[in-house]
């Protein structure tokens, strides 16, 4: 497992899960068209985070964040359709990674509250 803390560590994670999901869903053409949304956005703030990692300014930086958050969002929307309209085998294997994308929203809203206070304590 990794640690906690370590948010590179728990977005990879977090978008290998969601490929297994993907990849578990139903091949019908409601399930291959949300499994594709579903990887987009899921495995996407790894790759973002990673963008702001490098980000030109404070402001380049707090955009990058909000992509992230946007694209988990997104991401949590889609897993709870696939849930919902039982898209996998066992739906309820959903709450772990549910759960997961929640906090990692928590923690994408407080950096990016984070950083925006302290771009106007800069001014």
């Amino acid at each position: 497992m990794t640690d906690k803390y370590d948010l590179e560590d728990r977005l990879l994670e977090f978008a290998v899960r969601v490929i297994g999901v993907t990849e578990s869903m139903k091949r019908t053409p409601a399930g291959i068209h949300i499994a594709d949304q579903l990887l987009r956005s899921g495995t996407s703030p790894y790759g973002h985070h990673g963008e702001a990692e490098s980000a030109e300014s404070r402001a380049d930086f707090i955009h990058k964040l909000r992509i992230c958050a946007k694209e988990l969002r997104e991401s949590r929307r889609w897993m709870r359709l696939v849930e919902r309209a039982e898209l996998v085998a066992k739906p309820s294997a959903l709450t772990e990674i549910l759960g997961e994308s929640d906090e990692l929203i928590r923690i994408f809203a407080a950096s990016i509250r984070t950083a925006a206070n302290n771009k106007k304590a800069l001014k």
